[in-house]
């Protein structure tokens, strides 16, 4: 056993723990520079994010009350850690930390811990399979403000950009997708898999954001791993705001699809590895609701990563291959 002491931090998104967070939780969402950046930004930030967040805790408090009344990503990140933990201390003395970019235990806090050990490497491990400024970037750099600020010098930093690449993680999501389609009543030839990763600007991409071609690799990989019959789409969810996005969007393909005959969908997530208001909501209630509507025949969201062997087995092998 390599006797150097590891320490692994998982950067995750973060989502509020109760209905009485949820305004907080999006409070810190749209005070994040690394995503709202404009002219005068830091003049006004903080009192557009508290007026934003008040205008729309109503409606996102209504979200999250349909899937349970808070997020399950801190829980699914936790279970995360503790299995990757696991299989990581069979070759190294390792410990593995989460660190939410919006949200508890904030960056913030796991800095302050980190400063008071004495770790021989530190590898830092956005949980974001495609790189993209607005998270991964903008969750590397609240660890840099942090570091700076705290004082914290992490000995031996490795960083993990992306993984989207990855052949276990790219095998893990053919394995949830195969079992997705064995719920089908029909052929696969009959069977119409929507690729739905979440959306970002337009503009972010124009400026030499890689989003966008991670996203479309990723689907490809998946695409020539799995050799399904099945034609497939990709498309993009979760705007917000009055700038152009990515598209098409979800709610667009999947109502093009169904009144072009198309009955019967499977909807993956292809940016997510964790369940939250973007799947469980957005998916699985919102559009499924509205697949229902305009009359599909049967409609089938493929469960997000969670905890599934071959991601974890990847996310080992990601951290491994850093300590190297």
């Amino acid at each position: 056993m390599n006797k150097e002491k590891i320490a692994v931090i998982l950067f995750q998104l973060g989502g509020p723990d109760s209905i009485n967070s949820v305004e907080e939780f999006l409070y810190n969402l749209f005070s994040d520079p690394d995503i709202f950046d404009f002219p005068f930004a830091s003049l006004i930030r903080k009192p557009l994010a508290f007026l934003i967040s008040s205008r729309r805790v109503r409606t996102v408090q209504h979200h999250y009350i349909s899937i349970g009344g808070k997020s399950p990503i801190l829980d699914i990140t936790n279970q995360q850690a503790a299995e990757l933990e696991k299989e990581l201390k069979k070759s190294y003395d390792a410990k593995v930390f989460v660190a939410m970019r919006y949200f508890y235990p904030k960056i913030e806090s796991v800095v302050e811990k980190l400063s008071k050990t004495n770790f021989d490497k530190h590898i830092l491990l956005p949980l974001y399979p495609q790189y993209s400024k607005t998270t991964t970037g903008s969750s590397l750099k609240e660890w840099e403000r942090q570091c700076r600020k705290q004082k914290f010098l992490p000995k031996n930093q490795k960083i993990i950009n992306n993984f989207y690449d990855n052949e276990l993680y790219i095998e893990a999501i053919v394995e949830q997708i195969n079992n997705t389609l064995s719920k089908f009543k029909v052929n696969h030839e009959d069977i119409m898999i929507v690729f739905s990763a979440h959306g970002v600007p337009l503009n972010l991409i124009e400026n030499g954001d890689p989003y966008k071609e991670e996203i479309e690799k990723t689907v490809n990989y998946v695409i020539q791993k799995g050799m399904w019959k099945s034609e497939h789409i990709l498309c993009y969810q979760s705007k917000v705001g009055p700038l152009k996005w990515l598209e098409p969007s979800l709610i667009d393909t999947v109502t093009k699809l169904v009144t072009e005959g198309k009955k019967n969908l499977l909807i993956v997530p292809i940016s997510f590895v964790s369940e939250h208001l973007e799947t469980l909501y957005e998916i699985n209630i919102q559009v499924r609701q509205l697949a229902n509507e305009l009359g599909v025949e049967q409609y089938e969201m493929m469960p997000a990563l969670n905890t599934h062997p071959k991601f974890i087995e990847a996310l080992k092998n990601l951290v491994i291959k850093s300590c190297q």
